[in-house]
């Protein structure tokens, strides 16, 4: 309704109301009682006709409203029409309950304004149609002003397309195996009154929705839901990362309703939409709100890149994931997987593996590197200069002499270019070994930023891995799992690292290939990432311990239900948060962290042996014997060898609060 209209009408300002609609009814479930009711743009406002004026008076906010619907009384002899409207506000738990969830909260009343029960119809459908559309209406807002008219740094909110097709899929099995009754109690519900068409999809084995959605006609949905713990979300992102069209894929919304025992993003998600600490049913129906709202945000996702610890003829074996929510090696990783002989425990079943864990607490020995998160007024210049520092050309004649047999008739080539070249670092510092594939780069004790002063003309070219340009259609996609990227002193062209192992295989007697992945995972180039089997840039951090309890980079503010490991995190803040603790933590102290994570206070205790840190990228080597588990969104992945990822902000687009 036109703003100017709505204000010069004088039945708009009953009851000192702005509104949109103004009426009197019968309320069905308050023993048929007259009320006043008024709609504004924020607000159902419900008065008794009886009360004193100012007294009685009720407002039921908008924005715990999920939907409302019309229709007749089923005795024909009645000639009222009804709505409902649908509304799921935070209440107290009880009387002697200071702990608030939202509860379901139903208000219905009659329409009887004619004998002719289609008009009657028609009226209480405009008001079912009003309620809805300023329901849909009431995004978060910012100083009185929609988020979706105002810009916010780093955040971009659409909405899910109305009226909206969802693709439900549904783990039986997932936590306690109560995913089909959490439907049919809550969330089947909860649908039907948002007016929300959806498909139930129920999965029936490991990597079903994987396989579904990498062949699914994604235009027949407007997004796809999870009603399970992560793992199965895990499955979906990374079947979308599979497709030929993974670019438009990967952009559908995606939901997530917590079904599991670890909930992680679910808790994440009700977290972000300023509800306070919730658990079990009362999240699930926390998030069936946001799922039925349908307010979209971006989502970031991390490559992550493994080394199988296997190599063939044409070089070493990588597997390319996508990640949503963590990576965990050690202590985090090691509770994850022991504890699914607790699983019918639901959440409790983290507590009871963190305590079997600390009776026989392990220190993990690896190198870990990482390339610090730049401030957002640094990143252009960044991104269209050099992200790397340069550790001077004898450097990047070891790197490429060290990484690859292949390339020592370049690396000779090079060598005389190397003479002539200003080096950064002389030969015999400690920075000039490379025969580590974590020996590049300044240690955290170490680290001094590159002087922007220097030309670029003296930075030599060895280094070239990791440059990102900020036009797209610029920049260069390689294979980093492949190639040398080093530019040969007499041409511009790039040598590709396998060639020569490409001919051995091309010549009679030789081996056969390795089959190809039928479904490798697509997805952006890693330009921040050099090959696994090559070192870091120099512009990366060393940690210079090598004795850890634990690794974890978040994407996500929660861990489990119960666990916020990452409070400041968000679902599109540009960066991977990484925590480490070092050796030398004791299992009270450690034990003191774990509790204090329930609300995100383990930074607060002041564990020397905790370290944070923002980063864009990072690599970890396990060197133990065993390497230890390694988990990727609480999945244990197969990683023989060093692992690395990097963030790409917004690739995706999550349904959130």
């Amino acid at each position: 309704m036109d703003r100017d209209k709505t204000e010069s009408d004088p039945s708009h300002h009953r009851n000192g109301l702005v509104g949109l609609l103004y009426g009197e009814f019968t309320d069905i479930h308050n023993g048929k009682v007259r009320c006043s009711v008024s709609l504004t743009d924020h607000a159902l406002t419900v008065q008794k006709i009886t009360s004193l004026p100012g007294q009685g008076k009720v407002f039921f906010d908008l924005a715990d409203c999920i939907g409302c619907r019309a229709f007749r009384a089923e005795d024909n002899a009645d000639h009222s029409a009804y709505f409902s409207a649908y509304f799921y506000p935070f209440k107290r738990n009880g009387w002697l309950s200071s702990a608030t969830s939202r509860q379901r909260l139903e208000q219905c009343f009659g329409v009887a304004l004619a004998q002719d029960p289609r008009a009657n119809l028609e009226e209480a459908e405009r008001w079912a149609r009003a309620i809805r559309d300023a329901s849909f209406r009431h995004l978060p807002r910012c100083e009185g002003v929609a988020y979706s008219e105002v810009s916010l740094p780093g955040v971009a909110y659409s909405e899910v397309r109305r009226p909206c097709r969802l693709m439900l899929l549904v783990n039986p099995n997932s936590g306690r195996g109560q995913a089909m009754y959490l439907f049919t109690t809550h969330i089947q519900r909860m649908l039907t009154e948002a007016d929300v068409l959806h498909t139930l999809v129920i999965t029936e084995h490991q990597n079903h929705a994987r396989e579904l959605v990498r062949e699914a006609d994604l235009t027949q949905w407007d997004a796809l839901v999870i009603l399970s713990g992560d793992g199965l979300l895990f499955e979906v992102v990374n079947g979308l990362m599979e497709r030929e069209d993974w670019e438009e894929a990967i952009q559908t919304p995606l939901g997530i309703l917590p079904g599991g025992s670890g909930n992680a993003l679910a808790a994440s998600v009700s977290h972000y939409s300023g509800s306070p600490a919730l658990f079990g049913e009362e999240l699930l129906v926390s998030c069936g709100l946001v799922l039925c709202k349908g307010l979209v945000s971006p989502l970031d996702l991390v490559s992550v890149h493994l080394g199988s610890g296997s190599s063939s003829s044409s070089g070493p074996r990588h597997r390319r994931l996508f990640s949503f929510l963590s990576l965990a090696w050690g202590f985090v990783a090691d509770v994850d997987i022991e504890s699914e002989r607790y699983r019918q425990a639901g959440a409790v079943r983290f507590l009871l593996g963190t305590l079997v864990r600390l009776a026989s607490l392990r220190v993990y020995r690896g190198r870990l590197a990482y390339l610090p998160a730049v401030p957002q007024e640094e990143a252009r210049v960044t991104e269209e200069d050099e992200p790397t520092t340069r550790c001077g050309e004898a450097q990047a004649q070891a790197q490429v002499s060290c990484s690859s047999p292949t390339h020592s008739a370049s690396s000779s080539s090079r060598a005389s270019s190397a003479a002539s070249s200003p080096m950064t670092s002389p030969p015999d510092s400690p920075n000039a070994s490379f025969c580590s594939s974590m020996s590049c780069g300044p240690t955290e004790r170490s680290l001094t930023p590159r002087d922007p002063s220097t030309p670029r003309d003296t930075q030599p070219a060895g280094l070239e891995l990791g440059k990102e340009h900020s036009d797209s259609n610029s920049r260069l996609h390689l294979n980093h799992n492949t190639t040398d990227t080093a530019p040969s002193p007499d041409n511009n062209t790039m040598h590709n690292a396998s060639n020569n192992a490409i001919k051995l295989l091309l010549q009679p007697g030789s081996p056969s290939p390795p089959p190809p992945d039928p479904h490798p995972i697509k997805g952006p180039p890693d330009t921040l990432l050099p090959p696994l089997e090559h070192p870091v840039p120099c512009s990366w951090t060393r940690v210079p311990e090598e004795g850890f309890i634990l690794v974890l980079a978040m994407c996500q503010s929660h861990l489990a239900e119960d666990l916020m490991a990452a409070p400041e995190a968000r679902s599109q803040d540009g960066c991977i948060h990484l925590y480490y603790v070092l050796e030398g933590v004791s299992r009270a102290t450690l034990l003191r962290l774990f509790l204090a994570m329930e609300k995100g206070g383990h930074m607060a205790y002041g564990c020397p042996q905790l370290v944070h840190r923002r980063v864009r990228a990072l690599r970890l080597e396990p060197l133990s014997d065993p390497p230890g588990v390694i988990t990727v969104d609480g999945e244990q992945v197969d990683c023989g060898g060093a692992m690395q990822a990097q963030i790409h902000p917004g690739l995706g687009r999550l349904v959130t609060g």
